[in-house]
């Protein structure tokens, strides 16, 4: 067939080109299948079909045309034993319209590439570009006094910020910082506790704020820089923090990234490396009962069914204990926490959550395995992890030294390797950067894409990354939210900002809510808090868990958006409340596992007196 300039060959089956059943058609041989063929399907059906083959062909040049593609490729799918010609007349469309997103795709890639340099990154921080900064690293072990050294400076400074990985230790410098005297505010996400005429702020890194010009910043935990989920945000304060001198406090492995960074920004770099203050041993033998844990002891387990299952063997062994794990609020963490340092609680029964910056006075640290589950397998963990958790015991000031053990043969085995192996030292390139409103409008303008999860996607795969000094971060949750976010009428700022909600999807009641959230603010309508009915639940510890989150994650967004989202300042209350309460349950499932002292025979006798001298 003719189209215009193209000939086009074509073998299909009309729409009432039915001719037999299979084994029929093979048993009429060459002359019944002629005859077949030519009594259903004569001269003047043959011209009409081969009209409307032709009708379809120009239809399909006009749609690659408006498209922008050339259709001629296409058309090879109507060349078909098997199927109707309206088949293959849908695979013809489909394989031009694929083409042409195809075409697209490439197309916003080359203009994303062009729009985001990302060696240019450090600039778009106005105010920290424009300064000159001075760097400070304090690095060394857990217990080296890191955090008190550049406390101490940012206390006497006339300004200053503390940016702190997590809510709880950004609440505990805010105090440290308010009993000296300094006017300081707390801004978490969750929270914010803001103190007429404040020189300082304590808050999570996540909410730096660039544009307010201090005399001195310190970024805590640095070497987090490397990690896969969160290390934008320690590039982004790195790169952004409008300090004079910004202190940058962490591990020893950290030096090669934080001298790349120093190089990269033409910033001055003063290293100081400090050693652990106390001695620390791997103790000779494993624990092996619970008759040989002592007061003192933190007792680490990798999931929050572990954690409350040794808690309650232990209780039952007649210690008291204290829980923290990564589900519990930092009220609850804190709560449970003080109980433990003012001897109310034996021991402390915990997941690597105290392995970051929890002042605690632990004098050995007891591993009840030295695996850890992550997300898809039980693997062994990171020497740089279990030297982290490890060095939690022996708090300089509280004990002389601080002890490490396993509490059975393998995990004891698995452990001396680990305390020995070397960390290899964080990547002096490839700094995780995540997309700003900016930069999603800047992709936006310069493509015509409106998708967030398009935008996120272009962003990640095809912004023009130089050398791979900065690249862009995993946005691979990001992304999976933004995919029904889309779907709603919201403003591109306000599909960010829900993407950017700190709750949990993978929790029903949790993800009912944010999406619950996503569609009122799409209607534009005012939300008032709902209270969560916990108490009712199968399981009222995870439900008031989640509560919390809940709560906490309301507060998030009132801040950002109180028009909506009114009731900031009692969702806080309520996540305070709710922390009371858990923090009594926990304390009840402890009393009600405890068993009653009684009179025993003399060897637990001995070990009792044993533990009373250890501890």
């Amino acid at each position: 067939m003719q189209a215009g300039s193209y000939t086009v060959r074509y073998q299909l089956i009309p729409a009432n080109g039915t001719l037999a059943k299979s084994g029929k058609w093979q048993k009429l041989g060459p002359e019944g299948q002629y005859e077949l063929v030519h009594s259903r399907f004569p001269q003047d059906t043959a011209l009409t079909f081969q009209r409307d083959v032709q009708a379809f062909v120009f239809k399909a040049m006009l749609l690659a045309e408006r498209l922008g593609v050339d259709a001629l490729p296409h058309f090879s799918a109507l060349v078909s034993d098997v199927q109707l010609a309206a088949q293959r007349f849908q695979v013809v469309e489909e394989r031009i319209e694929a083409a042409a997103e195809r075409a697209r795709e490439q197309e916003n890639a080359a203009l994303a590439q062009s729009s985001i340099k990302l060696d240019q990154y450090p600039e778009t921080f106005i105010a920290a570009h424009r300064m000159v900064r001075r760097f400070i690293a304090v690095l060394g072990p857990t217990n080296s006094g890191k955090t008190h050294r550049a406390m101490q400076d940012l206390a006497q400074a006339a300004s200053g910020v503390y940016l702190a990985p997590l809510r709880l230790l950004a609440l505990e410098n805010f105090e440290r910082l308010e009993e000296q005297g300094v006017a300081v505010s707390l801004i978490t996400g969750e929270e914010q506790r803001l103190t007429p005429g404040a020189t300082h702020v304590a808050s999570t890194i996540e909410m730096l704020n660039t544009r307010r010009v201090v005399e001195v910043a310190i970024i805590d935990e640095i070497q987090m820089l490397d990690d896969p989920d969160r290390g934008s945000a320690w590039t982004a304060a790195v790169c952004g923090a409008p300090a004079e001198r910004v202190y940058l406090v962490g591990a020893l492995n950290a030096r090669p990234a934080i001298e790349a960074l120093a190089r990269r920004l033409g910033c001055p770099l003063e290293i100081i490396e400090l050693e652990r203050k106390s001695p620390l041993t791997l103790e000779p033998q494993p624990v092996r009962s619970m008759g040989n844990l002592r007061r003192g002891d933190a007792v680490i387990a990798f999931s929050r069914k572990d954690v409350l299952y040794w808690r309650d063997q232990i209780t039952a062994a007649g210690l008291s204990v204290a829980t923290i794990y990564g589900n519990l609020s930092p009220e609850v963490r804190r709560a449970q926490a003080k109980r433990f340092r003012e001897g109310e609680a034996d021991v402390l029964v915990g997941t690597d959550a105290i392995g970051m910056g929890l002042n605690l006075p632990v004098s050995r640290i007891v591993f009840t395995t030295a695996e850890k589950f992550d997300g898809k397998e039980e693997t062994v963990l990171e020497p740089w992890l279990a030297q982290q958790i490890a060095g939690r015991a022996g708090r300089y000031g509280m004990h002389e030294a601080g002890f490490v053990s396993g509490f059975d043969d393998g995990t004891h085995r698995l452990l001396k390797r680990l305390l020995k192996a070397r960390i290899d030292p964080l990547r002096d390139t490839g700094f995780k950067v995540a997309p700003s409103l900016d930069q999603l409008q800047q992709i936006s303008r310069a493509t015509g894409e409106q998708g967030l999860e398009k935008l996120l996607k272009l962003f990640a795969r095809n912004i023009d990354v130089s050398d791979d000094f900065f690249i862009p971060a995993n946005l691979a949750e990001q992304v999976e939210r933004a995919a029904w976010l889309d779907v709603l009428p919201l403003q591109l700022a306000d599909r960010l900002m829900l993407s950017l909600v700190p709750i949990s999807t993978r929790i029903p009641r949790l993800s009912d809510a944010l999406m619950g959230w996503a569609r009122g603010l799409a209607k534009q309508q005012r939300m008032p808090l709902q209270q969560e009915n916990w108490r009712h639940a199968r399981f009222p510890l995870q439900a008031a868990e989640d509560a919390c989150k809940c709560y906490s994650a309301y507060a998030w967004l009132s801040y950002r958006k109180p028009e909506y989202f009114p009731d900031g300042e009692a969702a806080v209350e309520l996540a305070r409340r709710v922390s009371v309460e858990i923090d009594a349950m926990l304390q009840a499932q402890n009393a009600r596992v405890r068993p009653q002292r009684r009179s025993r025979d003399a060897k637990p006798q001995q070990q009792r007196r044993s533990r009373h001298k250890q501890g």
